[in-house]
């Protein structure tokens, strides 16, 4: 006798069953995972937390364009402000405005002689 069937005691064994096919293993509801499905479900969630997460940074940048427009009308209302008193400093130094706010003062120049007149209203 060959070794093989000495090790098998010179019987055969009868061939393995195959299992039987599971019932409504095709069709939907089986009990098994629909992968395209859960592939959908699972891609329209992490959309959804993505636009969830983009909504405060999007309000953020509205925020930020409104007052960055509110602080540039801001500056050139302090801009207008400082050339007119730039204007009005520029004025006040000058030869004229000085002499006519000295005489307004009551001073006179040097060589002048001063006249005071009561009584006029």
């Amino acid at each position: 006798m060959s070794t093989r069937a000495q090790t098998y005691g010179g019987t055969r064994r009868p061939p393995r069953r195959r299992p039987a096919p599971r019932r409504n293993a095709g069709q939907p509801g089986a009990g098994r995972i629909q992968w395209d499905r859960f592939g959908r479900v699972v891609l329209v969630i992490v959309i959804g937390l993505l636009v969830l997460a983009m909504i405060k940074p999007a309000w953020n940048m509205l925020h930020t364009y409104r007052l960055a427009g509110q602080s540039k009308v801001r500056l050139h209302e302090a801009q207008a402000e400082n050339a007119m008193l730039e204007r009005r400093v520029k004025r006040a130094r000058s030869d004229a405005m000085l002499s006519r706010e000295a005489r307004r003062q009551g001073m006179i120049l040097p060589d002048e002689q001063a006249w005071v007149v009561n009584g006029i209203k």
